[in-house]
């Protein structure tokens, strides 16, 4: 493990930015009805400071679990910053997760709390809270929880604060992530207040961040990307962090914040494209961006109505990014660094490089990160100084999650090339064998199945089948369209010659028998895809497994 200078570790950065500029500001945070909050570095130390006087006043033993559920919100960074300063560990819940996952981690991680935060689901998770449990609201929480809870503000008024710097070690525990669950029951992942600071120390050498940088928070905070990319990078630098308020605001929030630093995952990078080309087809676009004067306009006329026109880094993660759409942002002005990293690593492990063509790969290893290609399987492994300490009270999960010399098992399958750029080629365990004793790799197909208009998100299965088989969801848009039985018509057309199209450029055995459209939307509230919308294979198989033999008999190419 790197010893980090203790001025670099969380709470120190913010007793930094405390002395140094109390009056400049640190958040944005959307009240509602166009009303926005502003609060400053000042500010928010004094309420953290409050804030843990009072968790410091339950008398909890030291290291003690504190957990947060709640959207993100200028709050839910207040509060983890408490947690830390009362000498506790904080534990992130998604906004999004069943109640049975909210009581498996919160009596997993042996919660003695929980702030209930901003939600939209709140009715529908309090089951998942165990009875007895002490809760605490934000000023943005559910009626029932206001109404029932403790507030932050009634108690920031009635605790002084605490007095002094409390530092924390950097070896000491400082989080459990729980992972999102694509492969069963979420892992407590562990993490150090070093890892956090070394993973930052990386991160800035690749991508420089500064105090005059603006990000909009608004991918869930318990995912690990915008943990260490928001919560530490603004705590690093000193960054104004703008809140989003609801999927309805979202628009109106990013032209707010105007981001210079902008991540995103795919399918909302997809999402965005689908709405320049909502406006404008991509045939009048190609035509405006060949012709020299108008190009450079069109392409500021986009961003700016995107609200990305000031964004110096953007970025893309959490799932793979089509080839093509990365090329089309390209075209657009907008060039996306594509990252790679897992929650066992702080999301710190490959990026690619700004200004350098590495589209289609992410990019080498960050400075200080170590990587190699299991010649057995093809598997990528990796380590750092920013690698978790553990699942939490999962040894045996431990163990199999590394090797023998200590490098961690990513379970993604890659390519080094001489340049040490790493490309993914797949999962180690979504390989499945086709009936005729022939492996297929899901990923580089679904990547171009990706490159329809039509399709949102996609899947490639068929375990045992005689050739795989394409499940796909339509954007919004075109759902609606296909209601109409000329529109369904003349997309099943393109479908199938999209189909067509993929199929040649495939081996025989990887061929897809047909494209099968689902009816049903896949969504988190319906578990097929995990918070950070990544597909939950297992949740398609068993939705979908009974009726694979009927479609690959039926002799059609596009099943409705």
């Amino acid at each position: 493990m790197s010893k980090m200078a203790p001025e670099m570790l969380a709470l120190q950065r913010l007793y930094h930015w405390e002395k140094t500029s109390p009056n400049r500001v640190a958040f944005t945070q959307p009240m509602g009805g166009g009303v926005v909050q502003d609060t400053t570095w000042g500010e928010v130390a004094n309420q953290v400071r409050r804030m843990a006087n009072y968790l410091q006043s339950q008398g909890w033993e030291p290291g003690s679990k504190v957990a947060i559920l709640s959207k993100n919100c200028s709050w839910w960074i207040m509060s983890d910053l408490a947690i830390w300063m009362a000498g506790y560990v904080s534990v992130p819940l998604y906004p999004t997760l069943a109640a049975a996952t909210v009581h498996q981690i919160l009596t997993h991680s042996e919660a003695k709390a929980c702030f209930i935060g901003k939600l939209d689901g709140w009715e529908q998770m309090k089951p998942g809270v165990p009875v007895g449990m002490p809760c605490l609201s934000y000023p943005l929480s559910p009626p029932d929880a206001i109404k029932s809870y403790p507030g932050w503000e009634k108690i920031c008024k009635d605790t002084p604060p605490l007095q002094g710097n409390r530092e924390r070690g950097g070896d000491e525990l400082a989080t459990l992530i729980y992972t999102s669950g694509t492969t069963g029951m979420p892992k407590g992942v562990m993490h150090s207040f070093s890892n956090f600071a070394w993973a930052l120390d990386a991160g800035i050498r690749r991508l420089p961040m500064g105090a005059d940088d603006r990000m909009l928070s608004y991918l869930p905070l318990a995912h690990v990307v915008e943990r260490v990319l928001v919560e530490h990078g603004w705590l690093r630098t000193g960054m104004q962090v703008f809140f989003a308020d609801s999927l309805d605001t979202f628009a109106a929030d990013l032209q707010r914040a105007r981001p210079t630093i902008f991540f995103s995952v795919p399918r909302l990078w997809v999402k965005f494209q689908q709405g320049v080309h909502h406006k404008m087809p991509q045939a009048k676009l190609n035509l405006l961006l060949s012709i020299p004067i108008l190009s450079g306009i069109v392409r500021r006329k986009l961003l700016k109505a995107l609200g990305l026109d000031q964004c110096r880094i953007a970025a893309g993660g959490a799932a793979p990014m089509p080839l093509a759409l990365l090329q089309w942002y390209s075209k657009i002005g907008l060039d996306i660094n594509e990252g790679y990293g897992m929650t066992e690593n702080l999301a710190l492990s490959h990026i690619t490089e700004p200004g350098k063509n590495q589209q289609g790969t992410v990019g080498p290893a960050y400075d200080g990160v170590e990587d190699r290609i299991d010649p057995e399987n093809g598997e990528i492994q990796m380590r750092s100084p920013a690698l978790m300490l553990g699942y939490y009270k999962e040894p045996e999960k431990t163990r199999e999650a590394m090797t023998e010399d200590g490098w961690l098992r990513t379970g993604d399958k890659g390519r080094l090339d001489k340049q040490r750029v790493l490309s993914i080629t797949g999962r180690v365990k979504d390989l499945f064998k086709t009936g005729k004793g022939k492996y297929v790799a899901p990923a580089p197909i679904e990547d171009k199945l990706m490159t329809h208009e039509a399709i949102e998100a996609c899947v490639v299965t068929g375990a045992n089948l005689g050739q795989p088989l394409g499940i796909i969801m339509l954007g919004a848009d075109y759902q609606s369209r296909a209601a109409d039985a000329g529109a369904r018509a003349e997309l099943e057309q393109s479908l199938a010659q999209h189909l067509k199209t993929i199929n040649a450029a495939l081996d025989p055995h990887e061929r897809l028998q047909c494209l099968v459209v689902a009816s049903t939307p896949w969504t988190v509230e319906n578990e097929i895809l995990t918070p950070t919308f990544k597909i939950k294979r297992n949740r398609i198989e068993e939705l979908y497994a009974a009726s694979y033999d009927g479609w690959e008999s039926s002799g059609k190419k596009v099943i409705w």
